[in-house]
């Protein structure tokens, strides 16, 4: 919650005058209509219209207008605006739901100020910009009657997205409850297919398709954090849509605590797509002057998923800090010792990734208080002198002295009851008055929206920092925030807290520039895009069994760009699935993200060891690819058949798997899309992918157009293993 000064009730400005607006980048156009003083509202949301002038613009709003359609909507006036109103004939969600016990719950907003880019909307004409030269629309509303103010940000991205958020001010007394504040964009009727997705830990983000019907597909999040079930994004799209076919539209709640994302269908044929922060009941009340700002809202159209998906990523790769291709690789040591901290072992550990080509080294958990194992010692941040009598000076040493950049675990926002900070401030725990919440995997959760919790931790972190030369921070967080009060009145504390864990995270790297740190929460539960507004990295799931990861990585990458991605090496024998794989499939697989190692190394066969660094260098060779080319998906017939590449001008990795014997003893062709169609290119196999004993088939040349109509024959693939093609430009 912030403060701000808003105008009061009888300041109110006489509604504004009309107001044709267009929005457009060169794949979509957002065009919007102010008609006296109301909220905007959506004429259209897809793809680019060409010019319009004023009358063919007022006939467009004309064409779109449901009023007098049938008796139960208004003669005259019907709208549906981008926060909804019911006072329009909205018969679907509200925008703004809230009450000042039981009054003022029905807001009706006039328009007062409109600004284009910070500055006065010119004119009466239709007023059309370029998002390449910056397209933010401001909307400053009020309603008498209420004493609320309403301001309503859009802004057309480049990329062709629309990312949308508003902000309620109560100018009032008493306090006003807000229970919502959503937005919503329409979609066009022919848009009748939904995919959002489900998971659980250790398997993340699984597609599921229905039916777009009457009524709300509601998506809640309730866990305090993103989580590993979240619909993450929400696509409405034409029957049967694919990877490269079918148009789209899609939304994403950009938050990291309680949300909502909704596909809703009404009465009228009209349906939209929407979503906002989902508010336990009595957390935002708003004395006077107060203001609440609901998350960003990222609406997206596009032809096929692999456009979404190339918006999304533009996105983060054009953010203030972009991630560098060139991600060191990685070596995290929990698969390999766990809460086993012996100094040598370690030590030895590091030695062996540096000769292996790894340039980063991350001490996972268990280094700090009395964290042998999962039962004590969290919130306790100070080096273990049980297990570091020299601190982490010996390992940090030997790190950096191998050219490698150090690491560390952390869990800022957990506690364990059996802990330092737990026994001397148990009010800092998340708690409804008379009793303490349930455990989960033997912890709480420390409430750092209390300015002393955040403090302490703050300070714990801070003073690590500057002892040790840390460039890079695995941040974990392992629990759902259940019962989550702030002591001593048990007011709910989900926004708060997920406001202070943003506020941590850039205080912390604006202590130390350079630092990177990697949203890690039970594997993939905090994954969003105002969480990589801020992180650098995800961990994908805690599951790297590379069968698992297949499904994980592709649709993972529906919203993050590879290169954010932690994808590691494991073990031959999976720890999560206790499945089996050979080093070529488990590498095939991880290669498609920022590489790393989960492995104890000193286990490794010299044939795996031999593996494992030809695997590395051919990584560093391409990672400019890799982690910076356009993703490519393609839909194969054949079930467990995957096919997914990353394209740049010059050359391009596909990477084909089968998780399972075909019927036919080939699958026929496959295409290698995305290429520049007039261009030639030399198409060769991966000898790193081919079984021992098997020849390389010969090189081709064909055109990226002849390529992506006809393709190559599918390569002889066994069960859970991946062949890697490369097309380079000739």
């Amino acid at each position: 919650m912030s403060t701000s000064s808003p105008a009061a009730a009888d300041d109110v400005a006489a509604p504004g005058p009309t107001a044709r607006i267009v929005l457009t980048s060169p794949v979509t156009d957002l065009v919007l209509s102010v008609r006296d003083g109301r909220l905007p509202e959506v004429v259209h949301w897809g793809a680019p219209l060409g010019p319009l002038d004023a009358a063919r613009f007022d006939d467009a709003v004309r064409g779109s207008g449901l009023g007098g359609l049938h008796n139960g909507l208004p003669n005259e006036g019907y709208a549906l605006a981008v926060v909804p109103e019911q006072w329009t004939g909205w018969t679907g969600r509200p925008g703004v739901t809230g009450s000042r016990s039981g009054r003022d719950w029905a807001p009706r907003f006039g328009v007062t100020r409109i600004t284009l880019n910070d500055a006065p909307l010119p004119g009466d004409d239709v007023v059309r910009v370029d998002a390449r030269d910056g397209a933010r629309l401001v909307v400053h509303a009020d309603d008498r009657d209420t004493a609320l103010a309403l301001v309503i940000t859009l802004e057309m991205l480049p990329t062709g997205l629309v990312r949308a958020h508003a902000e309620l001010t109560n100018a009032g007394e008493p306090g006003y409850l807000l229970e919502g504040l959503t937005l919503a964009l329409p979609v066009p009727a022919r848009a009748t297919e939904l995919l959002d997705f489900g998971g659980r830990w250790g398997k993340e983000r699984v597609p599921q398709r229905m039916p777009m019907r009457m009524g709300t597909h509601l998506r809640e999040g309730r866990h305090g954090r993103t989580g590993a079930d979240a619909a993450s994004v929400l696509h409405l799209g034409e029957p049967g849509f694919g990877f490269s076919t079918g148009e789209i539209w899609s939304v994403h709640t950009a938050w990291s605590g309680n949300h909502a994302t909704y596909a809703e269908k009404v009465l009228t044929g009209e349906q939209v797509l929407g979503g906002g922060e989902l508010l336990l009941p009595g957390e935002i009340v708003l004395g006077r002057g107060e203001s609440y700002a609901s998350p960003w809202l990222y609406f997206n159209h596009g032809i096929g998923l692999d456009e979404i998906a190339a918006h999304h990523h533009a996105f983060l790769r054009n953010r203030p800090q972009p991630v560098d291709a060139r991600r060191p690789v990685t070596l995290n040591v929990w698969e390999a010792v766990y809460f086993d901290h012996d100094a040598n072992r370690l030590i030895d550990l590091a030695a062996r990734a540096a000769n292996l080509g790894v340039e980063r080294y991350v001490l996972d958990d268990g280094w700090f208080g009395s964290r042998r194992d999962d039962r004590s010692g969290l919130g306790d941040w100070v080096v273990s002198p049980d297990v570091w009598p020299q601190g982490l000076h010996p390992l940090v040493d030997a790190v950096t002295g191998h050219g490698m950049q150090f690491g560390l675990w952390f869990e800022p926002e957990m506690i364990n009851p059996d802990s330092d900070l737990a026994r001397a401030h148990p009010e800092w725990v998340m708690q409804v008055p008379g009793r303490m919440p349930l455990t989960s995997r033997h912890q709480w959760v420390l409430n750092i929206g209390i300015p002393g919790a955040y403090a302490h931790v703050r300070d714990q972190m801070l003073a690590i920092l500057g002892e040790y030369d840390i460039g890079y921070i695995k941040w974990d967080h392992n629990r759902d925030l259940l019962d989550a009060g702030t002591t001593p009145d048990g007011r709910p504390g989900v926004h708060e807290q997920t406001l202070a864990f943003y506020r941590l995270v850039d205080e912390l790297k604006a202590a130390h520039p350079g630092l990177e740190i990697e949203s890690c929460s039970s594997g993939g539960a905090r994954v969003d895009l105002e969480v990589m507004l801020h992180c650098d990295r995800v961990w994908v799931s805690d599951n790297i069994d590379p069968t698992d990861r297949q499904q994980m990585l592709r649709w993972t990458t529906q919203l993050l760009p590879p290169e954010m991605l932690g994808s590691h090496i494991a073990s031959g024998a999976s720890h999560t699935t206790g499945r089996h794989h050979d080093i070529d499939y488990r590498a095939a697989t991880a290669v498609f993200g920022h590489l790393g190692i989960e492995w104890d190394l000193a286990q490794a066969t010299p044939h795996e060891i031999e593996r494992l660094g030809q695997w590395i260098r051919w990584y560093k060779q391409n990672r400019e690819v890799l982690n910076a080319g356009r993703l490519v998906r393609v839909d194969l017939p054949q079930p467990g058949a995957y096919l997914h590449g990353v394209v740049t001008p010059e050359k391009a990795i596909y990477g084909f798997t089968l998780l399972e014997l075909p019927p036919t003893w080939s699958i026929g062709m496959i295409p290698l899309p995305g290429l520049d169609p007039d261009a030639s290119y030399r198409v060769s196999e991966l000898p790193l992918t081919v079984p021992d004993g098997r020849p390389v088939a010969e090189p081709l040349v064909l055109t990226g157009r002849q390529l992506a109509a006809m393709g190559v024959l599918a390569p002889q693939v066994l069960p859970e293993r991946t062949r890697i093609l490369v097309a380079e430009r000739v």
